[in-house]
């Protein structure tokens, strides 16, 4: 078999498409299906615009191996989304001709949180639009038990589990589905938790057996007809078994594992806390712990109701014994137990507790803080089928503010399907270990597996402009913000507790088991970066400022028409519409039989309010976008929809040019109607593009330079580069002895390294022009927010001059090094360099100094080393005549 560029060694397909997308090769601009029809609560992330790129690509080209049915497997992390790239292929399946969708899955738990995620648009994790519009029609998604009669028009979705399927696939019964079900129709099946359903493929079974496997019954309706899709989604696929590797080589589209979600800084961080407690006190250190971290949360404004889960060893009695415990432990809770913690070792407790006497939390506050939030009411067990079928919407809406749960006790029932995002402590009620040879035993790999499952990110942003904050943008929603600042409070919202006895060996097999799982870094290493003593003793450091701008929310009062909120084509050129004449949209314009040119046409431009009223309203009604809610918005200044139809300001000032045969055209209103629908269709989508809910403000503030830089410790995993000997023998040779670097180390990238040489040249070339010269590496201290949408942006450096004329003006410059790879991605920090120079006031007076803000507007790395000195040099040229 041949891969996509002719290799005659067999490559995973998601390899050969990890080269295409690495050189420029995937579409990443996805179709308004997806973008305008899933909930907009929910942001699609880089990595899921990745999936669906894929997926596009796959479906629509050829390429050698694929075969017909398109049979493909996403292998996506727990809690990544591929519930939510279900959702998308879903709408553009359905724009594609497919309205028929099964989805199959091995566990009813997780059933019925998929049609909650599907069907049900009141709940917090519904993953649609409120109303769904693909090529001008509104969609309806419908729960169907069979596609006997369904509508076509509708998306149909029929939910079974694997074993369900099977059993009405093989035995006779009213309203099943059936082989004769899937007869003539074209059927998407989505198999979730797939890794479940290949137990022919691995397992040796008599030909009997394997007849009638799972899988050989979703292979029955699968290649019952030949243009079905098969679309299987799991965390967990086994690349170690020469069987499947056979059989998914040319299936696997995508592998983005628990590893690269976690370096992505899409998940919580883990961290062990060993005590040599007893088991209730190590309980009761959870709970503080957890109480904690509710009150960080309330300090910055979050909203956050952090639930804890107590996991029992191997039986529902464990676990109901540990529950009556617990609920013990809290009746009786005084504050000398309280107080007997804070003598714990644990210095993520430690630090709770100075947060709890900084704000005059006493021991006897915490306990009655503790008896209200872990009352029983408010404690659940899942366990056995009963509670599970009872508690499912509480399980399931852990989040909501106004789910009162706040501790979970369970066994296994939770290991696999749990979606919740504010479990942030896990307890291990057991001191027991399980090993094999040794390795991690099976228990201890299927604890590493829960804690992966409750790693998830609680996503949050930043309000404000606190001085020791960085106000986040919202692609920083769902991100880890303090992998560059440790010791910030809001750092423990980024970390998930696993709370258990200190015993070496069983902490080694758990760490060994979650290396392995992708969940934590085999080694961890933590460097500080501290400011200079001597950079503290200057004028700079003491009484400097630092100048930077704000994110706000983007005000449209002034919008009075098209031209001041977007640069529309449609404005400058008509609309262009080739007319089509009878029932099968045949063209009636002959065009050239050699080039097929179209350019013969009779053209005819009929201005918007030219056509008939009724034709126009009804392509505006079909278009959720332009409905009159939606446009004030945008048009504050909007009276009517009268108003925007015919004001030169709004569509009376467009028109459409129809190309073709005219002798129909005046009868003919369909013909009318798709070209108003299409012209709207296209503002909208040029709309779209253009308009942003935020922007950067053009007027800097000042914020004291000793406020905003600070000493930080920073965590990075022991083959990361930036702290190989590379960087540690250029720390040691160059920047402890660079008096106008600020920091007493650099743990940058060679591209950063290759910076500071450049600029030790320069400086020594420029003495005598500047002084008082310093530079500081900005490890997220501060960000600035580009102009026309608000991104935030981290610039690597900034770097602080002064005159030796005499004159008291200080030059603070924005410095971005760049490796050559991400110049492209990253072009628009580049361009809001060069804006900060066009677009914002740089010359800024303060009672004693004028400050001048530069962007220095050209990446550094070494193939632009000559280019960016001379751009540093002819931007401090012009700031200096100005």
């Amino acid at each position: 078999m041949l891969d996509l560029f002719g290799n005659q060694q067999p490559e995973f397909l998601y390899k050969q498409l990890d080269w295409v997308s690495n050189f420029g090769g995937l579409d990443r601009e996805l179709p308004d299906s997806i973008t305008q029809n899933l909930n907009p609560a929910f942001e699609i992330r880089a990595y899921q615009i990745e999936a669906f790129a894929r997926f596009i690509r796959c479906y629509n080209d050829s390429f050698p191996g694929k075969s017909i049915p398109l049979h493909l497997l996403f292998n996506m992390a727990t809690g990544s989304g591929k519930t939510l790239i279900m959702a998308g292929l879903i709408l553009y399946l359905y724009e594609k001709g497919y309205s028929n969708f099964l989805f199959f899955v091995n566990s009813t738990n997780i059933i019925r949180k998929t049609q909650d995620n599907f069907l049900r648009p009141l709940t917090s994790k519904y993953l649609f639009n409120k109303e769904i519009y693909i090529g001008g029609k509104r969609v309806a998604l419908m729960e169907v038990k069979n596609f006997e009669g369904v509508n076509e028009n509708d998306i149909n979705i029929c939910f079974t589990t694997i074993q369900q399927l099977h059993t009405d696939m093989t035995t006779e019964k009213e309203n099943a589905l059936t082989y004769e079900n899937f007869e003539g129709k074209q059927i998407v099946l989505l198999a979730d938790e797939a890794h479940h359903m290949n137990v022919s493929t691995r397992r040796s079974r008599t030909q009997q057996e394997l007849f009638e496997s799972w899988e050989n019954t979703v292979e029955g309706i699968f290649k019952s007809n030949e243009k079905n899709l098969l679309l299987e989604f799991t965390a967990t696929h086994d690349y170690e078994n020469s069987e499947m590797v056979e059989k998914y080589r040319d299936k696997v589209i995508y592998r983005y594992d628990l590893i690269n979600f976690r370096n992505d800084k899409f998940s919580k961080d883990i961290e062990i806390v060993q005590s040599d407690f007893s088991l209730q006190d190590r309980i009761l250190q959870a709970i503080i712990l957890n109480q904690y971290k509710q009150q960080v949360a309330g300090k910055y404004n979050i909203q956050l109701k952090p639930v804890i889960l107590f996991k029992a060893q191997k039986t529902i009695a464990q676990s109901k014994e540990n529950k009556a415990d617990f609920h013990e432990m809290i009746d009786r809770l005084t504050a000398g137990q309280i107080d007997r913690i804070r003598g714990s070792e644990v210095e993520i407790v430690q630090r709770a507790f100075r947060f709890f006497d900084e704000r005059d939390i006493s021991s006897e506050e915490l306990v009655r803080r503790l008896k209200s939030d872990f009352q029983e009411r408010y404690c659940l067990s899942v366990n056995d089928e009963s509670e599970k079928d009872t508690n499912q919407i509480l399980v399931n809406t852990l989040e909501d503010l106004d789910n009162p749960i706040r501790a979970i006790f369970a066994v296994q029932k939770l290991n696999e399907g749990w979606d919740v995002l504010n479990l942030f402590d896990i307890v291990r009620c057991y001191e027991t270990r399980d090993t094999r040879f040794n390795r991690p035993g099976k228990t201890t790999i299927s604890e590493a597996q829960l804690i992966g499952r409750g790693a998830r990110y609680f996503p949050f942003i930043l309000t404000g402009n606190d001085d020791d904050t960085i106000q986040s943008e919202n692609s920083d929603k769902f991100k880890r913000k303090f992998d560059a600042g440790l010791d910030h409070e809001l750092r423990v919202l980024e970390e998930l507790h696993y709370h258990s006895v200190n015993d070496s060996r069983y902490i080694s097999e758990i760490r060994t088991a979650l290396v392995e799982q992708g969940i934590i870094d085999e080694a961890v290493v933590k460097r500080e970066v501290k400011l200079k003593d001597t950079f503290k003793e200057t004028d700079l450091y003491k009484y400097g400022v630092v100048w930077l701008n704000e994110r706000r929310e983007r005000g449209y009062h002034n919008v009075n028409s098209f031209n001041d909120l977007a640069n529309l084509s449609v404005k400058n050129k008509p609309h262009e519409h080739i007319i089509r004449t009878g029932a099968g949209g045949t063209t009636t314009v002959m065009e050239n039989e050699e080039t097929g040119s179209t350019q013969n046409m009779e053209s005819r431009e009929v201005r918007l309010v030219d056509i008939e009223r009724n034709i126009v309203q009804s392509a505006i009604a079909r278009n959720p976008f332009f409905k009159f809610a939606s446009l004030k918005q945008y048009f504050p200044q909007l009276t009517s929809m009268y108003e925007f139809r015919t004001s030169e300001d709004y569509l009376g000032g467009l028109s459409i040019n129809f190309r073709g045969d005219f002798s129909q055209l005046k009868a003919n209103r369909s013909e009318k109607l798709d070209a108003c629908c299409d012209l709207l269709g296209k503002i909208e989508t040029e709309f779209r593009k253009q308009i942003t809910d935020y922007e950067g403000s053009t007027d800097f503030h000042e914020k004291h330079i000793h406020t905003v830089f600070t000493d930080k410790t920073l965590k990075f995993s022991a083959d990361n580069p930036r702290i190989g000997p590379d960087s540690e023998a250029f720390e040691e040779h160059f920047v402890r002895k660079k008096s106008w670097f600020a920091f007493n180390g650099l743990y940058g990238t060679g591209e950063e390294r290759g910076l500071l040489d450049l600029l030790d040249s320069w400086i020594r070339d420029s003495r005598e022009i500047y002084e008082d010269i310093y530079l500081l590496r900005n490890e997220r201290h501060f960000a600035i927010y580009n102009f026309s949408d608000g991104r935030a942006f981290e610039p690597d450096f900034v770097l602080f001059l002064r005159e030796v004329n005499g004159k008291s003006i200080i030059y603070q410059l924005f410095i971005e090094p760049k490796g050559q790879h991400l110049e492209n991605q990253d072009r628009w920090k580049e361009d809001f360099l060069k804006d900060i120079q066009s677009k914002c006031e740089s010359k800024i007076l303060t009672e004693n100094n004028k400050y001048r803000v530069i962007g220095v507007g050209c990446f550094y790395n070494k193939e632009r080393r000559d280019e960016f000195r001379n751009t540093l040099n002819e931007v401090l040229e012009e700031a200096r005549r100005m």
